[in-house]
């Protein structure tokens, strides 16, 4: 006989109950247990999963010297601000030439204005008023606005009297100019600061900027080439001795063509390093040189009662020029500029003519470059007046001869077409056509009479080219 144990309903009840509890304390021990190992093992293991991001670092490729040994030069490399959009894209094109101020680019594509540049005629005293073109130059003063698109430049060609014939000789002359450039970004070897100057004048009055397509390269290197001799030698804008009679012609044409170009380049954002602060010491190195008398001599000598207009009326249209960079107080700039126009007014003919200095039958062929100046600065009328009779009367255009000397027509067509009027048809038919007929295959113009001063071939290339865009480089800015 066997012994059975039972355990009664109760007992059995709590065994049940404990082996229950027994389980879940084991699932839940085993649980912990594994998320502890988890953990474990990521302290160990996760460095070793995770990749370090390498920084990016770029260098400059040229070493490090001594600063003392060192020339001071622009910077060659471009920071681009953001700029506004436009209807066209393209390359930006790098130097084909070798050339310690070839600026480098990236190749990317990036935002351009319209490629066909162009509009205007000679500074006005309207700048910045009006209505302007788009295109990506919303910023320029409204008398230059209209040489920056290609319909509107031939628009004011045909209104203004000009012919298609003179847009393809301002182009043909352009391509001369970009096959002549020196390695260096300037051109001419005797004369570089001054023919550097007249080139970018020439380039800038068809609204060629360092982001134009096809002559972008050119400018650029130009514009570098002056802002290295400024830089070099503390704003002053010439390569010759403090001694020499000449170093104020380079000067007064180099700092027009810079602010020109400051104006033009900030209104399509591009930054050029150090054109601003070349630009200011420039231009105050000019409100600093002039003479008692209100005119300005060689070496900027304060001599009273005296001034080479020769050299005067580049230092005043530099300070026009410059007033639109907005980098100058305009109320300093009105000051110069009166005290400019009232030594003017002293030198003036009773038959409106005006001088080399105080003799206005010395060199009267230079009158077209008072006219000027007088509507630039809103002068007298009557002084205005005077001199578009004088060289009304006067003037003449037959190529060869003394009186087609190109450097006293640059002045006359301007003063001229600001005039409007008979007097304006009248010149217009008197120097278009000649000047025309007479540019050579390759594009230049050779002059070699002159009454004023020898002009060599590059000279006379960017003055003739100036003139041939008088039509539409400037809205016209003065009245009868």
């Amino acid at each position: 006989m066997s012994l059975h144990a039972q355990l009664s309903p109760e007992a059995l009840q709590r065994l049940h109950a404990q082996r229950r509890n027994s389980s879940i304390s084991s699932v839940a021990i085993a649980f912990l247990t594994v998320v502890l190992v988890g953990l474990l093992l990521g302290v160990f293991l996760l460095p070793n999963l995770v990749k370090d991001v390498p920084v990016i670092v770029t260098y400059q490729s040229n070493t490090e010297e001594d600063p003392s040994l060192q020339e001071k030069k622009v910077q060659t490399s471009m920071d681009r601000k953001p700029s506004s959009p436009s209807s066209s894209m393209a390359k930006v094109i790098t130097a084909n030439t070798t050339s310690p101020t070839a600026i480098p680019t990236p190749d990317v594509d990036v935002a351009t204005p319209s490629l066909d540049f162009g509009d205007g005629n000679d500074f006005g005293s309207g700048w910045g008023d009006g209505d302007g073109a788009g295109g990506g130059f919303g910023n320029v003063p409204a008398t230059m606005k209209k040489r920056c698109s290609k319909q509107d430049r031939l628009a004011r060609l045909k209104e203004s009297g000009g012919t298609p014939e003179c847009e393809d000789a301002v182009v043909n002359a352009l391509v001369w100019l970009k096959k002549t450039q020196n390695a260096d970004g300037s051109w001419d070897k005797a004369h570089p600061v001054a023919m550097t100057a007249f080139a970018l004048l020439a380039y800038l009055g068809h609204c060629e900027t360092p982001q134009s397509q096809e002559f972008g390269d050119s400018v650029s290197r130009g514009i570098a080439y002056l802002v290295n001799v400024g830089l070099k030698n503390d704003g002053k804008l010439t390569n010759k001795p403090a001694a020499s009679i000449q170093w104020v012609y380079d000067h007064g044409i180099a700092t027009y063509a810079l602010a020109e170009a400051y104006t033009l380049c900030d209104s399509i954002n591009h930054d050029i390093p150090d054109l601003d602060k070349v630009v200011k010491k420039a231009v105050d190195m000019i409100l600093k040189g002039q003479g008692d008398s209100g005119g300005w001599l060689y070496r900027y000598d304060p001599t009273p009662n005296s001034g080479d207009n020769s050299v005067g009326f580049w230092q005043i249209q530099a300070l026009k020029a410059s007033k639109h960079t907005k980098l100058m107080s305009d109320g300093e700039l009105k000051k110069h500029s009166n005290r400019a126009l009232k030594f003017l007014d002293s030198v003036q003919g009773q038959d409106g003519a005006i001088g080399y200095r105080n003799n206005p039958a010395q060199s009267p062929g230079l009158t077209g470059g008072g006219v000027l100046c007088f509507q630039l600065w809103d002068g007298d009328s009557k002084n205005i007046k005077k001199g578009v009779k004088y060289i009304d009367k006067n003037s003449e255009f037959k190529w060869g001869s003394p009186g087609a000397n190109l450097y006293y027509h640059y002045y006359n067509v301007q003063a001229l077409i600001n005039y409007g009027g008979s007097e304006w048809d009248d010149y217009n038919k008197r120097f278009r056509d000649e000047l025309l007929k007479n540019q050579q295959k390759d594009g230049s113009w050779v002059q070699s009479v002159g009454n004023h001063g020898p002009i060599n071939t590059h000279m006379a290339t960017c003055l003739a080219t100036l003139m041939l865009e008088a039509y539409y480089r400037f809205l016209p800015g003065s009245a009868k």
